[in-house]
Order: structure tokens, then C-alpha cells, then sequence
């Protein structure tokens, strides 16, 4: 059985760091459904799902891990409700799905350029007076960029209903 919205919104809260493979790869099979970690490797490698992101872990020589956003649950979710309905994973992937995974990569990655963008206006040594300007001119990039993924979005959604993607479904489950 897929998951239904709440669950995946439960999932999202339980994981707002991140979640591994293994663990995505034991929610599906804990509810009977079938997901392997070479099919698991085979949606990111289609653009189907966003790639790892490397985190250490504390303790010397520990290594790291690589978490994937935990929206790979809902994206899987509707990849899976996608073929439950004839579509071939080639479709899915020509349909909004990736064009959706993208945005949400293109927003990871602005996110964390105003981070570092942020965290060095806190170390520069300058009067706040002087930093307002250069502070200001960083809030309008924000929310520009804030604007353009909304954009983005949208015209996902719209593609979304002119394209393969048979009408009625949205991002991570059914509308």
C-alpha cells in the first residue's frame, strides 16, 4: 500500500535532515511494497530522484553517509502510483517529475549559496551601517530567487497537465 498524504507529511517532519537509502529502501518494503537498492539507484541515475548529499558522522574516522532529501519518499510514491498506471519509467522521467527534482535541486542549492552568501557578511569586519546596502541588495536576490522557483513551479505544474503524465496526478500522490 503507497502512502497516503499525512504520512508523508509525518515522514518529512521526522526526517527534516535527511534520510538514507536503507532507510527509504525499509519504509516501502515494511508496507509489502517492492523497492531495491539497485531500483533505488536506478531512479537517481534517470534524474527520478535528487542525488546524496555526503554527511560525516561524529567521531574520529567515522566516515560519512549520504542522505537524500526525504521528498525521495513522496517521489518514489508517485513513481511507483505512475506505473501502477502503465507508465514506463522513460515517461515518467520525460514527464514533470524530473522537471520537479530539478527545481528542487536548483532550490537546495540557492538555499545554500545565500547561507554561505550570509555567513560571510556575519564575518566581515565592516559596521553594520556599512553592510546594510550589501545586506539589502542580498534579501532582494532572495527573494528574486524566491520568485523565480515559484515560476519554476508553476510552469512544472502546467507541463505537468499537458504532458504524458495522465491528468489528476500531482507531485506525491493524487489530487
Amino acid at each position: 500500500m503507497l502512502f497516503e498524504s499525512g504520512e508523508l507529511e509525518r515522514l518529512e517532519r521526522a526526517h527534516a535532515d535527511g534520510i538514507s537509502a536503507q532507510e527509504v529502501i525499509a519504509l516501502f518494503q515494511a508496507r509489502g511494497l517492492r523497492l531495491s537498492e539497485a531500483n533505488f539507484r536506478k531512479y537517481v541515475q534517470l534524474g527520478l530522484l535528487p542525488t546524496s548529499r555526503r554527511v560525516g558522522r561524529k567521531g574520529k574516522h567515522r566516515g560519512s553517509r549520504g542522505l537524500y532529501p526525504v521528498s525521495v519518499v513522496r517521489s518514489i510514491n508517485l513513481i511507483k502510483r505512475l506505473m501502477d498506471r502503465g507508465l514506463t519509467l522513460e515517461e515518467i522521467r520525460d514527464s514533470f517529475v524530473s522537471i520537479q527534482n530539478d527545481i528542487e535541486r536548483v532550490g537546495e542549492a540557492l538555499d545554500s549559496l545565500f547561507a554561505r552568501i550570509e555567513e560571510r557578511l556575519t564575518r566581515l569586519h565592516e559596521t553594520p551601517e556599512a553592510l546594510r546596502p550589501l545586506a539589502k541588495d542580498v534579501e532582494a536576490s532572495r527573494r528574486g530567487a524566491s520568485s523565480l522557483l515559484e515560476s519554476l513551479e508553476k510552469i512544472g505544474s502546467r507541463l505537468a497537465v499537458t504532458g504524458p503524465t495522465p491528468a489528476g496526478i500531482v507531485q506525491g500522490g493524487m489530487s
